[in-house]
């Protein structure tokens, strides 16, 4: 889903996982079924799996991940932006998304979420078209979009930033983490650092 924002190849390849993503995987109830939406070459579906969670990768282009060996990972060839979203009645006890806005179907991201479930977002953010791709509005988050998107869905935002990062290249981004619900119980109540 990278190459939808017309990212150079360089940043195609980046194999080390956000470390937003690090910093609240965690967070996700142990022995949950975790989402890896538009996946690119899997570097969170394999930290996903690390953590001890099957993971459904799923994305347009699987062909990277499947370089991935790990039985708990599932790749899955899906267009996330067809008319009819195709993850309909799905439940997962997190789902990560990173460097990936599709805006038609951002509201049926909640449904995805089993109570107490974990939703890590990042992506870029208005401002980055200074830095280079993306640079088209329809790939670059508002201000505040994600915090509304929260809002409208009754998550409950445990994290938040809208930011200029320098890696993996500089960029302007958004990053969210919420949970569905209340928290599991076995979720330390303090955030990994």
């Amino acid at each position: 889903m990278i190459k939808a924002f017309g990212l150079s190849d360089s940043h195609d390849s980046v194999v080390k996982p956000s470390s937003w993503v690090v910093r609240f995987a965690p967070l996700i109830f142990k022995g949950s079924v975790a989402l890896d939406l538009a996946c690119g070459s899997g570097r969170h579906s394999q930290l996903l799996a690390n953590l001890g969670h099957s993971v459904l990768a799923v994305d347009q282009d699987i062909s990277a991940i499947q370089n991935v060996h790990s039985s708990a990972i599932t790749p899955k060839c899906l267009n996330l932006e067809e008319a009819t979203w195709p993850l309909f009645g799905a439940k997962f006890g997190g789902v990560v998304v990173t460097n990936y806005l599709y805006r038609p179907h951002l509201d049926r991201l909640p449904e995805l979420l089993e109570e107490g479930g974990i939703l890590i977002y990042e992506t870029f953010a208005l401002g980055n078209e200074k830095f280079g791709k993306p640079s088209n509005p329809n790939f670059l988050l508002n201000p505040g979009e994600l915090l509304a998107f929260a809002a409208r869905h009754s998550l409950k935002v445990l994290a938040y930033e809208d930011i200029y990062v320098d890696e993996p290249k500089p960029a302007m981004v958004q990053r969210l983490c919420a949970v569905k619900g209340v928290l599991k119980d076995h979720i330390p109540l303090q955030f990994p650092s």
